[in-house]
This record gives C-alpha cells, structure tokens and sequence, in this order.
C-alpha cells in the first residue's frame, strides 16, 4: 500500500471511530459503570444472587464496549505515530508493520461493530439450537449430521462450549433430531442467522448409482431464557411424556425412563431432553426449552405481520431455503438472503461460518 493509500485508509477509520463515538454515548455508560459498581459495594449486595448477577453482566456489557472502543482508538493512535515514522523513514519492515497493524485494525473494527449490532433483548443470551432432517431418510439425516458437525466446529473456534439437549440416531447413518445449548457470549445473536432450511446438492454416498441429491435439513434457533423472563404457559396445556433416553451411536445414556418430552397443546411445540439422568432435571430442562421455543414463535408471529405489511410473501417449505451448500458439479456455498457465496465448501463445513453471520446481520439491520 503506497503512503497515500495509508493516509486515506487511517482516515477512513477514524471517521468510523468517530461515528462509533456519537452513537455510544460514551459519558453516560462510564456514569452508569460507576453506579453500578458503587452498587456492588454495599453490604447486602449479595443477599439477592439473582439482582447481583444481573448487576454484574450488566456491568461486564458496559465495560465491554466502553473499554472496547478505548482500545480502538489507541490503536489508531499508534498507527498515526507508525504512519509518520514510516513518512519520515520509508523502511520495508517499518512499512510492514504497518500493514499488518492497520489489517488488524480494520478486523477489530469490523468485530466491534457487529457486536453493537447484537442490541435485541436476548442476542447476548447462550443459544438453543435444533436440527430437524426433511425427506430423504438416511441421506437427509447424514446432512444433518455434517450440518451438528459444523455448528459444533464453529462453537469450537469461538471458545463456546456445546450441551447435547437430545439426540435421536438415524436408522442407518447420522441424525433424526438434535438439540444443542451453545453456551458463550451473543450465541443467540450470531446463531439467529442460521434460522431456516439448509439445502445440499451432492453425490450421494449412499447411492450405488452415483446418482446427485439434494437433501433438506431445517435449523431452529433460540435464546435460552433466564428464570425471570415471563412466557405464560398454563400446566394444563402441556402433555408431559417420558422414555428411555439413548445416546449418539446408540449407547444408552441410562436403563430408566429419565428423557422428558413436553408438548404444547395450543401451539403443537415440541421439546425433548435427555442429556441428564434426573428425570427432574430432564424436566426442568425441558421446560426453559419450550419457554424459549413460545418466546420464538411470538418473535416469528411478529415478523410474519412486519412482512405482511411490507407487503413481502416468503413461501414456508423446502423450497424457502436460506442457504445452499453445493458439492457437485461445482463447490460453492451460496446464502439466498445476501447474495453472498464462497467456494471454499471444505472451510464453511469445518465451521467457518462467520462471514455468512457478518452478512446476515447487517442485511437485517438494513431491512
């Protein structure tokens, strides 16, 4: 990059900083920080777990993007004084260094503002995430498998961890159903992105004849809610069932009737749970499930009436597919919604998923 660019580029980002800086509000969240830590002090503080808890998230969010931002704007400073010593002194590995400071600027910048996109109620929550095979049997239910694979990939690269709520083995090779809790910082923001059908074009490996399919999995994606949060749900709606729970390969996870299947009778919500031994806590479990599956249905309910009104039709069925992965005649991964694609289908099924995400949510902030 010539000195000229350099200039341009180190001005560029600090008009985005300084945009940043008029949307933040900077004062008020150092002005909030220092109530709350003031808060913290007292000594009845922890006499109530669940406010203290609340206190302190809302108060590690806060110091997050306040210390965040500082951060940003030291480093641009540091690229200003590396700019001008470079000016003065045009040396190779002084030049380089610069490079390589300003592209990770850049990186850094780019995350931050995804995450002050991350501002709906629950996107900073941990995700529950389901997957369901469409038609197709053993060949829809291994996509489902590779699809488990990389979303597990991708918590992996993220630092998140991942909970197996329920699994249901296909008859001959991969899944019927999944349910994972990935737990980690805006997992529901990121993974809300993922909503909807997945579809793979490909050789089938399961077809003598070397025949193409397509196959058609569906991902549901929602917020693991926290015990305060308020859903309705009357007891006599619910239709509680339990059996046997088996693990991944078919191992058996115990010999009693622990996993918990509970069903909304007005909404036909379903969620099961089978990852702990206590049938109790299979329930309890179960039941945070569905609260956050309602919480789901109203957020969709709302959005079908916003695309009502902005006169949108969408069809639901496997022909809406949000994302297409294509392994034969050609390598390409292609998202419906933005348009964007890569080629590298070896990458995205290893997990990295990122750049679909960056685009999602910043489709979705336009729309």
């Amino acid at each position: 990059m010539e000195i000229a660019d350099i200039r341009n580029e180190l001005s560029k980002m600090s008009k985005v900083l300084n945009d940043f800086r008029g949307s933040l509000d900077l004062a008020a969240k150092e002005e909030r920080i220092a109530e709350l830590e003031e808060k913290m002090t007292y000594p009845d503080f922890w006499d109530d777990q669940n406010n203290s808890k609340k206190v302190i998230d809302e108060v590690n969010i806060l110091k997050e993007t306040v210390h965040g931002f500082q951060e940003l704007e030291e480093e641009l400073e540091n690229l200003e004084v590396s700019y001008e010593l470079v000016k003065e002194e045009p040396e190779e590995d002084l030049k380089k260094d610069l490079d390589d400071g300003m592209s990770a600027l850049r990186r850094a910048i780019n995350d931050y503002e995804l995450q002050m996109l991350l501002s709906e109620p629950y996107d900073k929550n941990n995700a529950i995430l389901e997957l369901h095979p469409g038609a197709g049997g053993t060949e829809s239910q291994d996509w489902a498998s590779m699809l488990l694979r990389m979303y597990k990939r991708w918590a992996d690269l993220r630092s998140f961890s991942v909970d197996m709520l329920d699994y249901q083995p296909g008859d001959e090779a991969g899944v019927k159903s999944v349910t994972l809790l990935i737990k980690g910082r805006n997992a529901y923001g990121y993974l809300k992105a993922e909503k909807g059908v997945h579809r793979l074009v490909r050789i089938s490996p399961f077809d003598s004849s070397g025949r193409r399919h397509t196959s058609f999995v569906s991902c549901e994606v929602m917020p693991e809610m926290d015990d305060d949060v308020e859903i309705d749900i009357n007891t006599e709606d619910l239709k509680i069932d339990t059996y046997r729970a088996s693990g991944a390969g078919g191992q058996h996870v115990n010999t009693t009737d622990s996993a918990v299947r509970i069903t909304h009778l007005p909404t036909n919500a379903v969620v099961t749970c089978q990852n702990e031994r206590s049938q109790i806590k299979n329930r309890e479990q179960a039941m945070k499930m569905l609260r956050a599956k309602l919480y789901q249905l109203k957020l969709d309910e709302q959005q079908e009436e916003i695309d009502e009104i902005r006169g949108e039709q969408m069809e639901i069925g496997w022909g809406s597919q949000i994302r297409s992965y294509v392994f034969h005649p050609y390598n390409m991964v292609k998202d419906h919604r933005t348009n964007f694609e890569v080629g590298n289908t070896g990458g995205v099924m290893d997990g990295k998923i990122d750049p679909f995400i960056d685009e999602y949510l910043r489709y979705s902030m336009k729309a």
